[in-house]
Protein backbone atom coordinates (compact mmCIF):
# COMPACT_ATOMS: atom_id res chain seq x y z
CA UNK A 1 0.00 0.00 0.00
CA UNK A 2 1.04 3.86 -0.68
CA UNK A 3 2.69 5.85 2.08
CA UNK A 4 3.00 8.56 -0.26
CA UNK A 5 0.23 11.14 -0.42
CA UNK A 6 0.65 11.74 -4.05
CA UNK A 7 0.83 8.14 -4.63
CA UNK A 8 -2.14 7.59 -2.70
CA UNK A 9 -4.11 10.17 -4.86
CA UNK A 10 -2.68 8.46 -8.14
CA UNK A 11 -4.58 5.28 -7.06
CA UNK A 12 -7.80 7.24 -6.73
CA UNK A 13 -7.03 8.96 -9.91
CA UNK A 14 -7.10 5.64 -11.84
CA UNK A 15 -9.95 3.84 -10.07
CA UNK A 16 -11.87 6.74 -10.96
CA UNK A 17 -10.76 6.58 -14.53
CA UNK A 18 -10.57 3.08 -15.48
CA UNK A 19 -14.09 3.10 -14.01
CA UNK A 20 -15.01 5.64 -16.48
CA UNK A 21 -13.36 4.46 -19.37
CA UNK A 22 -15.00 0.64 -18.76
CA UNK A 23 -18.49 2.55 -18.67
CA UNK A 24 -17.28 4.77 -22.03
CA UNK A 25 -16.11 0.92 -23.38
CA UNK A 26 -19.32 -0.84 -22.57
CA UNK A 27 -21.41 2.09 -23.80
CA UNK A 28 -19.54 1.53 -27.42
CA UNK A 29 -19.42 -2.40 -27.33
CA UNK A 30 -23.57 -2.08 -26.37
CA UNK A 31 -23.83 0.24 -29.38
CA UNK A 32 -22.16 -2.04 -32.01
CA UNK A 33 -24.12 -4.97 -30.93
CA UNK A 34 -27.16 -2.95 -31.49
CA UNK A 35 -25.86 -2.36 -35.16
CA UNK A 36 -25.58 -5.74 -35.45
CA UNK A 37 -28.88 -7.02 -34.06
CA UNK A 38 -30.65 -4.76 -36.53
CA UNK A 39 -28.37 -5.99 -39.78
CA UNK A 40 -29.20 -9.53 -38.86
CA UNK A 41 -33.35 -8.74 -38.49
CA UNK A 42 -32.73 -7.72 -41.85
CA UNK A 43 -34.29 -3.88 -40.60
CA UNK A 44 -32.95 -1.76 -43.08
CA UNK A 45 -34.38 1.54 -41.33
CA UNK A 46 -33.39 0.28 -37.63
CA UNK A 47 -30.02 -0.60 -38.71
CA UNK A 48 -29.04 3.05 -39.79
CA UNK A 49 -31.04 4.42 -37.74
CA UNK A 50 -28.32 2.32 -34.91
CA UNK A 51 -25.16 3.58 -36.66
CA UNK A 52 -26.09 6.75 -36.50
CA UNK A 53 -26.41 6.55 -32.88
CA UNK A 54 -23.12 4.18 -33.05
CA UNK A 55 -21.18 6.67 -34.92
CA UNK A 56 -21.93 9.19 -31.82
CA UNK A 57 -21.30 7.22 -29.15
CA UNK A 58 -17.94 5.77 -30.27
CA UNK A 59 -16.81 9.64 -31.56
CA UNK A 60 -17.12 10.48 -28.15
CA UNK A 61 -15.57 8.27 -26.83
CA UNK A 62 -12.37 9.33 -28.81
CA UNK A 63 -12.66 12.56 -27.73
CA UNK A 64 -12.44 12.01 -23.99
CA UNK A 65 -9.27 9.90 -24.89
CA UNK A 66 -10.69 6.05 -24.54
CA UNK A 67 -9.88 4.80 -28.04
CA UNK A 68 -7.64 5.95 -31.00
CA UNK A 69 -8.96 7.58 -33.82
CA UNK A 70 -7.97 4.53 -36.09
CA UNK A 71 -9.59 2.33 -33.89
CA UNK A 72 -12.61 4.45 -34.61
CA UNK A 73 -12.55 4.62 -37.71
CA UNK A 74 -12.43 1.15 -38.16
CA UNK A 75 -15.21 0.10 -36.30
CA UNK A 76 -17.26 2.92 -38.02
CA UNK A 77 -15.94 1.53 -41.79
CA UNK A 78 -17.08 -1.44 -40.88
CA UNK A 79 -20.28 -0.65 -39.53
CA UNK A 80 -21.55 1.03 -42.50
CA UNK A 81 -20.29 -1.28 -44.65
CA UNK A 82 -21.55 -3.92 -43.20
CA UNK A 83 -25.24 -1.16 -43.53
CA UNK A 84 -25.06 -0.64 -46.90
CA UNK A 85 -24.58 -4.17 -48.38
CA UNK A 86 -28.42 -5.10 -46.92
CA UNK A 87 -29.83 -3.54 -49.79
Amino acid sequence: MANIKSAKKRILVNRTRAERNKAIKSGVKTAIKKVYAAVDSKDKAAASAALLNATSVIDKAVSKGVYHKNFASRKVSRLAKTVNQMA
